[in-house]
Parts: structure tokens; C-alpha cells; sequence
């Protein structure tokens, strides 16, 4: 599949936006007990700074628990551009994870070309699709290594 061809089924950015705020406030409406996950699978809510609006925004996301900290991997979909939020957390770094009503204070970092191929069978034995999202882009897929600050 091209990704001119993938790019016509990705969602459009408007759309995910309004989809993402309304999970992040309906899952805050609840105080937590609701909207923790999307289509069967847990997601965790990512607070960070916007690296243009410098705001803070709260953002949905599938996540993969690791040591004391979690994985993020930025692959909207397999998408041929990264996910708007990965600009935030390389821009700010110090972000804030909740997951199952417990919030950490992380620290985001790129993983390392050299770190990859033992993160990738993580990240794809906590949610398969990674797998699938990796051969419909030829973009590299980045991961975020988020650990206690």
C-alpha cells in the first residue's frame, strides 16, 4: 500500500482531535472508572505541554507497561507522518502517565536505534497491531522510553 494510499485512510486530523479531547473528558467526567479503554484495549491518558501553544493537553493513547514506566510508541496507525503529540514530548519530555487511576511523573526519551529491536517484541506482545502498523509505512516508527523522573 502506498502511503498516499494510507494517508487517504488515516482519520483526519480534526476528527482525531475532537475524538481524543472527548475521551480525555469523558474519562475525567468519570473521575476514571469510565472511558479507560478503546476497542477493548487499555489506554492510558498522556498529560504534556503543547510544543507550539505551550498548553497542557491531555491525549489518549495506547501504551505498553514497562519497568516502573511505560512505553509509547508513535504510530498513529502506521500513518507516514508521526502523531502531532510526538512533537510535545520531544519538545517537553516531562510528562505526566495515568493508568489504571495510579499517575506517574515520567521523563520521555526517544529509544535508540540499538534499543529497537529488543523494545519492538514488547511493544508487539502488548498490543499485535504494532506489527501490522510497521509494514504499511516505510517511516520509522518512533518509541518512547518513559521512566521515573
Amino acid at each position: 500500500m502506498s502511503e498516499q494510499t494510507q494517508a487517504a485512510k488515516t482519520p483526519p486530523r480534526w476528527f482525531l482531535k475532537l475524538f481524543s479531547k472527548s475521551h480525555a473528558f469523558l474519562n475525567r467526567a468519570s473521575g476514571g472508572r469510565l472511558f479507560n479503554t478503546l476497542a477493548g484495549d487499555e489506554v492510558c491518558f498522556v498529560t504534556m505541554r503543547g510544543a507550539k501553544s505551550g498548553r497542557q493537553i491531555t491525549t489518549p493513547l495506547m501504551y505498553v507497561p514497562y519497568g516502573t514506566g511505560v512505553l509509547l510508541v508513535a504510530s498513529q496507525g502506521g500513518a507516514p507522518k508521526n502523531p502531532v503529540w510526538y512533537n510535545n514530548i520531544v519538545k517537553h519530555p516531562d510528562i505526566e502517565v495515568r493508568y489504571r487511576g495510579k499517575p506517574m511523573h515520567l521523563r520521555a526519551r526517544l529509544a535508540t536505534p540499538e534499543e529497537k529491536p529488543t523494545l519492538w517484541p514488547i511493544c508487539d506482545a502488548a498490543y499485535a497491531p504494532y506489527a501490522d502498523y510497521r509494514a504499511k509505512t516505510t517511516r520509522d516508527i518512533p518509541i518512547f522510553v518513559c521512566e521515573s523522573a
